[in-house]
């Protein structure tokens, strides 16, 4: 068996749809999971390895090439990578699984592509069209037509359509014709189905036969079944409204999926603002649109094969300039207010909206970087995602779009220039390029002095800070943080403060004033607490929790942490969950607790291995670390540590999580097809999904994230053997039936 499998056709014959059959088909074949990497949303060759990243829930932290970091997360794992969507980036892509398959022997690779990725080893499997009756076939309705994928795929849809409907000894061998008619092709299935609104089945076979024999003339040079398909989508252009037409055009300038709000800022005009929310919902009832629910909000997205014909259109009217333009304002103001918003309640929306957002964002700044004159914009844009890479860890993203668009900045030096010089200094340090940092602190020094604006100023005193950090001046860092905290107050920039507290809470620690270093966290505490702001809050509760650990308040110290441990899960920071890890092993060092001190170790390198270690802002850490792990050492032996610290390492970030803050497993009595067990959280989630809560709801309700409510809710369903979370409520109910 090859671990290499592409399946291959044209568009809208069902390759994704097979490959994520497969994956959830194979889930318990992989001890390590099934990751799905969708690649269609992607222009830039570059960002392959960055989506594989992402979708496998790591960070960009130690400075190593990102293919290197990969290989080492995947060499001792067991998973099922599933690449979507490879054809326009094929090279890129064979070059990853080229450098992936022969270090990863326990990895295998399921991608779907219009033609073979050329890789040794592959195997390039055709996908079929769905399975129909023969032309010949004749038989009663309980003859074995719900055998065939095609007509169960009309049925489905036509009973959306259509309430009540259903396969009848009348209908069937209309709808077997219409089926044959279409190839057997699930995307011209969907759109021929969703006629019935309008049409009879009669009068849809009879439309598709004349066009059949139109496509049989030998007119276009497309395969047979290309052309079935183009007409299909055709026809289904031609049965919208001008309106609807219109629409489905505009539609096509977003990448990925997009809200309500960004079709009503960027695709209406004036006139038209009453009329879309009903278009939209015509779109979704003709299978233009898809509707999908991500937490709390309600997004669409279009198929690719729709999407590219609707960029056809769009590209072949004088509107499409106009329309890329108002998509990269439209987003500008959604970043710049997520940065404006960034320290209060609204944050941990911010992050959801930003993560469901970045194939749009990235279009946006590539619009930036390629017309002239746009830089500028691109560069506020940058700067106001800044803080939202730090989180996600998405360090050379920041760096790779802020040097670009200084490159081809040409115009007067302003504030968006000395922002990224700023950005690109301190994403360099942290990145371990310390040389980087200095050249860019430097010429944001000499931009900034020319400028006469004293928050430039203050900002390049921030990144000279940073670098006196990383260089272990901490006396200097010390004052120039202190400088550039003085300006922000004045100014009441309240992130700047922030970030200028930190900074000086770090380099206080390190130099030795602890009451200084205590006094900054408790203002960056108190700041984001009374603004219900997450993410500052909960490295503000690690930094406050560290300092009542050096007193010797274990306890305090604990629950502080644990807070930190909370805040960081619910917004998926796992750059503060390492630090928040390595402080809760030596408390558990002070108590006793060595096996668990161990384990927690090792979670907390685990971590640290994907996201960096906060030991480069705070190198006390490594003096304690180290004090710590002899003493755990000489009480366990180096055998037992090893072992105790290896099982941490093996922790997922929402085990490591769930173990650092004593939610343990028990025993769960199953109705279910074999004896299982549950997490406690596991649990909570189960009983949260009987009560119909989404998984948004459940996150606001547990304080995680959603996408960490995602994960728990498919651990269940591996766990219990389910495909639905109906069954999982019924199993709850059957639970408690039999308590």
């Amino acid at each position: 068996m090859s671990r290499l499998v592409t399946l291959t056709g044209i568009g809208g014959v069902g390759k994704t749809r097979l490959a994520l059959r497969v994956a959830a088909d194979s889930t318990r074949a992989f001890a390590d999971g099934v990751w799905f990497v969708g690649l269609g949303e992607l222009r830039d060759p570059d960002t392959v390895v960055d989506a594989v990243l992402t979708a496998l829930n790591l960070r960009e932290g130690r400075g190593g090439p990102l293919e290197t970091e990969l290989v080492e997360y995947l060499t001792s794992r067991k998973l099922l990578l599933v690449l979507d969507n490879c054809e326009h980036l094929l090279e890129p892509t064979a070059d990853l699984v080229h450098a992936l398959l022969p270090a990863c022997p326990d990895l295998r690779i399921l991608a779907t592509s219009r033609e073979p990725l050329g890789v040794g080893g592959e195997a390039a499997l055709r996908v079929p069209p769905l399975t129909m009756p023969e032309p010949n076939h004749r038989s009663g309705i309980g003859g074995g037509l719900g055998h065939y994928e095609a007509i169960n795929l009309f049925t489905e849809r036509a009973a959306m359509a259509v309430p009540g409907f259903a396969v009848t000894d009348t209908n069937q061998d209309a709808i077997a014709k219409i089926c044959r008619r279409l190839d057997g092709l699930p995307l011209a299935i969907e759109l021929a189905a969703v006629r019935l609104r309008m049409m009879s089945l009669d009068q849809i076979l009879q439309r598709l036969t004349d066009s059949f024999a139109l496509l049989t003339t030998g007119s276009r040079g497309a395969p047979a079944r290309q052309q079935t398909l183009q007409w299909c989508i055709d026809w289904s252009y031609e049965l919208c409204s001008p309106d609807e037409r219109e629409l489905w055009g505009r539609l096509a300038v977003f990448c990925g999926s997009f809200e309500l709000d960004a079709v009503e800022g960027i695709c209406t005009d004036p006139d038209g603002e009453d009329q879309i929310v009903n278009l939209v919902g015509s779109l979704i009832d003709k299978s233009i649109l898809i509707r999908e629910e991500v937490g709390e909000a309600v997004r669409y997205r279009m198929l690719d094969t729709l999407r590219d014909y609707g960029l056809e259109r769009l590209l072949g009217t004088s509107d499409f300039a106009a329309l890329a333009r108002r998509h990269r304002d439209w987003y500008e103001h959604l970043v710049v207010q997520s940065e404006s918003d960034w320290i209060g309640a609204r944050q941990v929306t911010w992050l959801v909206r930003l993560d469901a957002e970045q194939p749009n964002i990235r279009a946006a700044l590539q619009f930036c970087l390629t017309r002239p004159g746009e830089a500028d914009t691109g560069l506020r844009m940058v700067a106001a995602l800044y803080p939202y890479w730090r989180v996600r860890g998405r360090l050379r993203e920041g760096m790779r779009w802020h040097a670009q668009l200084l490159t081809v900045q040409d115009g007067a030096a302003g504030v968006e220039q000395i922002k990224a010089l700023y950005v690109l200094s301190v994403l360099s340090g942290l990145h371990g390029d310390p040389e980087a940092a200095a050249l860019y602190a430097q010429r944001g020094r000499v931009l900034a002095d020319q400028l006469g604006d004293s928050t430039a100023a203050a900002l390049m005193a921030d990144a000279a800070g940073h670098q006196a950090l990383f260089a272990r001046d901490f006396a200097t860092a010390s004052e120039l943080f202190a400088c550039s905290l003085t300006t922000f107050r004045k100014d009441g920039h309240l992130l700047y403060m922030i970030w200028s507290l930190l900074g000086l809470a770090s380099a206080s620690d390190a130099a030795g004033n602890q009451a200084r270093s205590e006094e900054c966290w408790g203002e960056i505490l108190a700041l984001t607490e009374s603004r219900g702001e997450t993410v500052y809050r909960g490295w503000s509760l690690w930094g406050v929790g560290k300092m009542a650990w050096d007193r010797g308040e274990c306890t305090h110290a604990r629950e502080l942490l644990n807070q930190a441990v909370q805040f960081a899960r619910s917004v998926d920071d796992r750059i503060s969950a390492v630090g928040c890890m390595e402080v809760l092993s030596w408390i558990a060092v002070d108590e006793e607790a060595p096996r668990r001190a161990a384990k927690l170790m090792g979670a907390s390198e685990a971590l640290a291995r994907m996201v960096g270690s906060p030991s480069r802002l705070y190198p006390s850490l490594i003096t304690h670390h180290t004090r710590c792990e002899r003493e755990v050492r000489r009480v366990l032996g180096d055998r037992l540590f090893e072992t105790e610290f290896r099982h941490g390492l093996e922790m997922s970030f929402e085990d490591a999580a769930a173990y650092a803050l004593n939610e343990r497993s028990q025993p769960v009595s199953s109705a279910g097809p074999e004896p299982t067990s549950l997490t406690r959280r596991e649990q909570q989630v189960a009983e949260l999904i009987a009560e119909g809560l989404t998984n948004g709801a459940i996150a606001g309700r547990l304080v995680i994230s959603q996408r960490t409510a995602q994960g728990h809710v498919e651990h269940i369903l591996s766990k219990l053997g389910f495909t639905s979370r109906t069954q999982i409520a019924a199993w709850i109910i059957e639970q408690r039936q039999g308590q």
